[in-house]
């Protein structure tokens, strides 16, 4: 006589990212009856921002933490300041012609802390913002000019892009060429709105002289917003 045998199938239990929703990206809001967005689409989010800003590892370490203004001149304070304001601010002024913030002059005074401070914390906020290195990235587009596919590709990340953080403008021989790619830019966003955060070694003055339809729109773009350094004494790798 033969045994009948019973043979047991175990599945095992499927395995979610997000326990919480299954990967599906929304949650029932029992109390409401409505599907909301789950929280583990935020932080998707937040990584897509990330991973698209072009920031590095070392400059999302810039915050406004770690900017120190202990013992440091008013204008230092100031700046930290207008920086944290412009942040939270920024839901209400974003769809404005004066949404914009600029740091300029003295080299070594923090410019460039403070505009990934913003950028960090705006990213933080889920709002996407792209770096623009203004010496890596304006040789790169001058360089494929000819290549137009590619040259309107990359033109227009910078010109659509929700933020757009132009670090060290103008740092360099500004040739014609640097002018009109950056006016394009520029005036594209100061046409639809767009912000900027801006830093460069060029005071107010300095930019206008060097291009004047850039420098007069990036004054109305950043109006009540503009920091301007001045004096070695806030170059931070002058002092001991």
């Amino acid at each position: 006589m033969k045994k009948s045998t019973t043979h047991t199938s175990s599945t095992a239990a499927p395995k979610y990212e997000c326990e919480k929703c299954h990967d599906v990206g929304f949650i029932i809001d029992k109390e409401n009856n409505r599907a909301v967005q789950c929280e583990c689409m935020l932080v998707k989010r937040y990584k897509e921002i990330l991973k698209k800003s072009g920031i590095s590892e070392e400059f999302r370490n810039m915050t406004f933490e770690n900017y120190k203004t202990n013992r440091k001149p008013k204008i230092i304070i100031g700046a930290k300041k207008a920086a944290m304001e412009y942040v939270e601010g920024f839901e209400e002024f974003k769809n404005e012609r004066r949404n914009s913030i600029a740091f300029l002059g003295q080299v070594g005074s923090g410019k460039t802390h403070l505009t990934m401070a913003i950028a960090n914390a705006l990213m933080e906020k889920r709002i996407a913002v792209l770096y623009m290195q203004y010496r890596e990235e304006i040789p790169k587009l001058k360089q494929n000019m000819l290549d137009t596919e590619y040259y309107q590709n990359q033109l227009s990340k910078f010109k659509e892009a929700p933020v757009l953080l132009v670090d060290d403008l103008f740092k360099g021989k500004i040739t014609d060429s640097d002018r009109n790619i950056m006016f394009e830019i520029i005036n594209h966003r100061y046409f639809k709105c767009l912000p900027i955060i801006v830093s460069s070694e060029y005071k107010i003055n300095d930019l206008v002289y060097y291009d004047e339809a850039i420098g007069s729109r990036i004054v109305e773009m950043c109006k009540g917003k503009i920091i301007q350094f001045e004096g070695k004494e806030l170059n931070y790798r002058l002092r001991g």
